[in-house]
């Protein structure tokens, strides 16, 4: 599918979509709960139709419920000899460990970019748990068997966060009195962590599993997680509990950043106080001098002369393609840190934003961990591609509303990852936009 926007002002009120990363972690949590938990405010993004299917693969039934889903689960008791991960990074990562709690063999395979991900993490740390794994050189498909038996463990965290989430929520639900550690019975058993990326994330677990009153490991400055003996208050079978997915600060993002150049406009459903890292975009529109105001009723914004600004993308990788697309409207010369973490994405991020980007008349240089972007120059309309990145395609969507003439955005669909109604929300909001394929657009 191909989408063509014209040069356009925005104007209006806009919801900011389900957060798949809360979602996703919703999912999983009420798997692992024993009871019946409602999911409130469900996305509906490929990733998150992907978990719902993975967690009734691994034994939980669902239904749909007052514009939710119940879940009802009592615990990994798998049905399936398969799960399939899509394009998922993150139900890859955490429900692999999940999975392994099973003493059944698991084949685990995903599709497009995902088949090219990197999962030695997998081949090197879960037979240290008494895990059986088999996978393709280090990438998908991945046979497992379990069950995992928690222990002392020390892990890289270099290339993502996710792998630790599937761990500390494997760790957290597996029988901890008494915990057979360091020889012996111990009090505690640990997972430490060297070189931990992502941060944010690994506070967005650990509250969502305190909402489901997860045994929550001690946080020792994310360097070690310690979990304590006898600690475990997870919901037994018949209790009942509600989690409501938070608003996405990632799409929320590129809707922010369109106002911030295109046109007043308010959205609504961002939680300031939100463990999402990416809702730091805020202190960048801030940094750059953006039209921004925070209200109890949302967050406004609005055009204003835009300056180049400094920014530490390390925490956050996702927010570098609305943040690309920002430093193209501020005058001067944006450098955003990080680099390094858009590697292994759906696409090679960086390389991406520097080829659809260029074409548009952006300068973009790519220095070691850094991002130089030049901005305040006249943007072209073009005819741009997605590389099937669902950022990709959002952040070119976002810079073409202020460029000189049409762009065309081929492999448009790719933002049914996360962000479905991205392209409606964009015409709600008064985009001139085109579909050159029929799609569905949800209100």
């Amino acid at each position: 599918m191909s989408v063509i926007i014209q040069p356009s002002e925005l104007k209006g009120i806009i919801q900011a979509p389900a957060s798949k990363s809360s979602m996703q972690r919703a999912c999983a949590a009420a798997l692992l709960s024993k009871g019946t938990s409602f999911i409130q405010n469900p996305g509906y993004s490929n990733d998150d139709k992907v978990a719902l299917d993975i967690i009734q693969r691994l034994g939980a039934k669902i239904k749909k419920e007052n514009g939710g889903w119940q879940v009802v689960s009592n615990g990994v008791q798998p049905v399936s000899d398969e799960i399939n991960c899509g394009e998922s990074g993150l139900s890859i990562r955490m429900f692999t460990p999940l999975a392994a709690l099973s003493d059944k063999e698991i084949t685990i395979v995903g599709s497009g970019s995902l088949l090219k991900r990197p999962m030695d993490f997998f081949d090197e740390v879960l037979p240290q748990l008494g895990v059986s794994v088999i996978s393709n050189k280090g990438k998908l498909p991945l046979i497992i068997k379990g069950p995992l038996h928690p222990k002392d463990i020390e892990i890289d965290g270099s290339l993502s966060s996710q792998f630790l989430t599937g761990l500390i929520m494997a760790y957290a639900i597996s029988p901890l009195t008494p915990l057979q550690s360091r020889g012996g019975l111990a009090e505690t058993i640990s997972i430490k962590v060297k070189n931990l990326k992502s941060k944010p994330y690994i506070d967005l677990t650990l509250d969502v599993m305190k909402q489901f009153g997860f045994n929550v490991p001690e946080n020792k400055n994310y360097k070690e997680f310690i979990f304590h003996k006898n600690s475990s208050n997870i919901s037994t079978l018949g209790d009942e509990m509600a989690y409501t997915v938070e608003g996405d600060w990632s799409g929320g993002a590129f809707l922010l950043v369109a106002g911030a150049i295109a046109g007043a406009i308010t959205v609504r459903g961002l939680d300031m106080m939100s463990a999402q890292g990416d809702k730091v975009i805020v202190e960048a529109l801030m940094s750059a001098n953006a039209g921004i105001g925070i209200e109890a009723k949302g967050i406004k914004v609005h055009p204003a002369a835009m300056k180049a600004f400094e920014f530490d993308a390390s925490d956050c990788p996702d927010l570098f393609p609305p943040l690309v697309a920002l430093a193209a409207f501020c005058k001067g010369e944006t450098i955003i840190k990080g680099v390094n973490r858009l590697m292994h994405k759906e696409s090679n991020r960086a390389k991406s934003l520097h080829e659809e980007f260029g074409k548009m008349g952006v300068s973009i240089e790519l220095d070691n961990d850094c991002m130089r972007i030049k901005g305040g120059s006249e943007i072209k309309g073009t005819k741009v591609h997605s590389h099937h990145d669902h950022r990709i395609a959002m952040a070119c969507a976002v810079a073409a509303l202020k460029a000189d003439s049409e762009t065309i955005i081929e492999k448009a669909e790719a933002v049914n990852k996360s962000y479905p109604d991205f392209y409606w929300h964009l015409k709600k909001l008064g985009a001139d936009v085109t579909l050159k394929a029929k799609i569905n657009f949800y209100e």
